[in-house]
């Protein structure tokens, strides 16, 4: 996973994506504008073709980097590499009439990255931040669609984007965080197990919530929606509470 932070197409301001991405070359990495297998492109991308300057960061470092879109024969070949890897892209693009593009990110330095100035707390802090932001925006749409309107097409790629983002942060700190936690604080493994426990709870608030998307209105997700969105909002800040002090957050 990664921080994608672009600028605003439209605004001109700083907006931060939480991405997965595929290492690729020594000086570029690969993101894939899947948008869920939606009909239209993620907001970052537009922000991307309108600006290609952007900041990378991920758990170790942070560098200025320029979005390059892969075009042709080249995008052709990079999404079939990275379908085989993972099936799933194969399955967003079967969903939509869009090509779904696939972008690298080149490092804007030379040399290696520089390291992060901020720690992995910060890093996790930015996170937790950036999905408080995403619910807060799909709850505001939904409550203003109306009772009787199928949802849009930009709720359910928020909805999808962020269940994805969820399930790949999650899994990052189930196989990496928490190892490393335990490691430096065997203590902890209370703390850590009622931790892992709440990841599974709320995938299963997150499969709920995807199987609504396809046919329920506003008012059938209403109430799901809040049940994710306190179950969540519980956990990142128990999370925080329990787990930043010991990664010197």
């Amino acid at each position: 996973m990664l921080l994608l932070t672009t600028t605003g197409a439209r605004t001109g301001l700083p907006r931060t994506a939480i991405l997965g991405y595929y290492p690729d070359t020594t000086d570029r990495v690969l993101v894939v504008g899947s948008a869920g297998g939606g009909p239209k492109h993620p907001g970052w991308y537009h922000n991307l073709l309108a600006n290609p300057a952007c900041t990378v960061e991920t758990g170790l470092f942070t560098y200025p980097a320029t979005a390059l879109v892969l075009r042709d024969a080249e995008r052709t070949e990079t999404f079939a590499r990275l379908a085989a890897a993972d099936p799933g892209w194969a399955k967003y693009q079967a969903n939509t009439t869009r090509t779904i593009p696939v972008v690298a990110l080149v490092s804007a330095t030379t040399g290696p990255p520089g390291e992060r100035t901020g720690s992995i707390a910060d890093l996790l802090l930015k996170i937790h931040e950036a999905f408080r932001r995403e619910l807060t925006l799909i709850r505001k749409e939904v409550l203003t669609t109306g009772a009787t309107t199928t949802l849009g097409a930009q709720l359910r790629i928020n909805c999808l984007k962020l269940c994805q983002g969820l399930h790949n942060h999650h899994s990052g700190e189930s196989q990496g965080i928490f190892p490393a936690v335990l490691a430096q604080h065997p203590e902890a493994a209370e703390t850590i197990n009622r931790l892992q426990a709440e990841h599974d709870t709320i995938a299963t608030l997150l499969d709920d919530l995807q199987s609504l998307l396809a046919t329920a209105t506003p008012a059938a997700i209403a109430p799901e929606l809040d049940r994710l969105t306190k179950a969540l909002l519980d956990h990142l800040a128990h999370e925080e509470a329990q787990l930043l002090p010991l990664l010197g957050g």
